[in-house]
């Protein structure tokens, strides 16, 4: 008998321990936001899940240069905006001495380039080369994003170098949300702007807008055709493999990101409140993110998640 008791109690301990959780460190998952709408979704629909797993998500709004330091530092965990090919330069560094790691991509199908009103490019603005040839309707202004952006700094590249005739043109840094005040103003009064444009994003669909050809040296083939990866520090898959077995999960759609991004934006939801209400209305999408994951505690990740968003 006391063998027996003594076999159920090794099976039993056997079994706790391949289920154990991870480390009290694991818990607090800290990721950065650079503060984009479509990076906003994503890293809120990410903190959703896990805080039904039972961690402690937490996000902080920083520049790509300082995300990048901040994974190099172990300051950041996880950052799932790496938009490649226009941020290529950001991560190579980081890539090269190792104290960053590529998860893989998390969304495909995105591009991210300059892009004009439908009107303008039906006026005759379909390429970088034919903006010079209109210059004094664009007021010799391109408008871009956040300063240090990846795309900001490109820019200012052609406008040094003269390429495409830009001498003499400037770059507006703003935000997100003020660059697309000053092309929503733009298009409402019909006049001529050049911005940079990407997708997923609900500009897409509010305003009929073109892409222009002939960037490829600068953003890439394709009108800027982009993947979306997720990185994490080094090291941190061996610390906390069940994070980031999900993270590594994690496969973003352009249709669910617009629609989650157009919650936001349109609707003035916080993101976390977006995401939830998409993952309510599409619950079949968390399966495959949560195959070979647990929660913190070594439960039923399925569970605990449908629990949370009571579906």
């Amino acid at each position: 008998m006391r063998r027996l008791i003594l076999a159920a109690l090794c099976v039993a301990f056997s079994t706790a321990s391949a289920f154990a959780a991870e480390p009290a460190s694991c818990r607090k998952v800290r990721f950065s936001d650079v503060g984009w709408t479509d990076i906003s979704a994503t890293t809120a629909t990410a903190s959703l899940i896990l805080e039904a797993l039972g961690y402690q998500p937490a996000t902080q709004i920083y520049s790509i240069p300082v995300t990048y330091a901040g994974l190099k530092n172990k300051q950041i965990d996880a950052y799932l905006g790496d938009w490649q090919p226009s941020m290529v330069e950001d991560r190579r560094p980081y890539l090269a001495d190792k104290s960053i790691e590529v998860l893989g991509s998390n969304l495909t199908g995105a591009k991210y380039t300059l892009a004009v009103p439908k009107y303008t490019a039906e006026a005759g603005v379909k390429d970088f080369s034919d903006l010079q040839k209109h210059a004094s309707l664009f007021n010799r202004t391109i408008y871009g994003i956040e300063p240090g952006n990846s795309a900001n700094r490109m820019i200012l590249d052609m406008i040094e170098k003269g390429e495409f005739g830009l001498a003499g043109w400037k770059l507006v840094e703003s935000s997100e949300q003020g660059m697309l005040t000053q092309v929503d103003r733009a298009i409402r009064d019909k006049k001529w702007v050049v911005f940079l444009g990407w997708a997923p994003h609900p500009m897409n669909t509010r305003y009929a807008i073109d892409y222009l050809a002939g960037g490829d040296a600068f953003f890439g083939p394709n009108y800027g055709g982009a993947e979306v990866f997720t990185n994490i520090r080094a090291g941190y898959g061996e610390e906390c493999p069940n994070v980031v077995r999900f993270l590594s999960k994690l496969r973003f759609t352009l249709d669910m990101e617009n629609e989650m991004m157009a919650g936001i934006l349109d609707e003035g939801k916080e993101p976390k409140v977006a995401a939830a209400d998409w993952l309510k209305a599409h619950p079949e999408v968390v399966g495959a993110w949560l195959d070979g994951v647990q929660t913190y505690a070594g439960g039923d990740a399925q569970a605990a998640v449908k629990g949370r968003l009571g579906s």
